[in-house]
């Protein structure tokens, strides 16, 4: 029986329907190790150290229309994962504070999450990264203070956002390179594609009326 090769635009195509299908249905391995611990400038340290200050959200801040809906849009999303309402909200509200306060798209960072901990708060990797957005703890030693606790959402969040847009800003806006260096894999494709996939996840019901409220920087 004669075989013939699958021309390269629908193999292609294929390739990127699989990688799709298996981010939806759950996350991928990682196939890295740690982020990479870099020798910081002291200008940059400071600029880091601000980022991560504690600045809390206003106390109305998830009743405000926009991230109100955006809650609502994302809530059954995490149903599976996060089965108690509460904890939901409490984290949705976190992410899209610390998300914009990093200038970050908070469906980008929920496809972080869901790749780097699939929502387990107390998570530990193999190199010993923590949390929610598994933040590697030389971090702490380096821009923040040993009463910080990686294993506290908001902590978590904050340093994950921070260190995520701190890529993003040395990749000079490439965001396929940023994730590769937030997950220690500078080079291969294999998180990178995973996370851009896992987005169609959290997009929101309604673009236009929903992410640019959402993803808007705050003052």
């Amino acid at each position: 029986m004669t075989q013939h090769a699958i021309p390269r635009p629908y193999a292609r195509a294929a390739a990127l329907a699989l990688v799709l299908a298996v981010a939806l249905a759950a996350p991928l391995p990682a196939r890295a190790g740690a982020q990479v611990e870099e020798q910081l400038s002291a200008s940059v340290v400071m600029g880091l150290q601000r980022s991560i200050a504690d600045n809390p959200p206003p106390p109305d801040y998830e009743n405000a229309p926009d991230v109100r809906a955006w809650i609502a849009d994302m809530s059954p999303r995490l149903a599976q994962r996060l089965p108690d309402a509460g904890t939901r909200r409490d984290l949705l509200a976190a992410v899209s504070y610390e998300a914009r306060r990093a200038g970050l798209d908070p469906q980008l960072v929920l496809a972080v999450i869901h790749h780097e901990s699939n929502f387990r708060k107390y998570a530990i990797s193999t190199a010993g990264a923590r949390g929610y957005m598994q933040v590697m703890p030389f971090w702490v030693r380096q821009i923040g203070s040993s009463s910080q606790n990686l294993f506290q959402m908001r902590t978590n969040l904050r340093y994950g956002c921070t260190i995520l847009r701190y890529y993003l800003d040395a990749e000079k806006g490439d965001l396929f390179r940023a994730l590769g260096r937030y997950n220690g894999s500078l080079g291969q494709a294999d998180y990178p594609t995973a996370v851009l996939a896992a987005e169609s996840l959290y997009k929101p019901a309604t673009v236009a009326a929903m992410s640019a409220a959402a993803v808007a920087p705050l003052n």
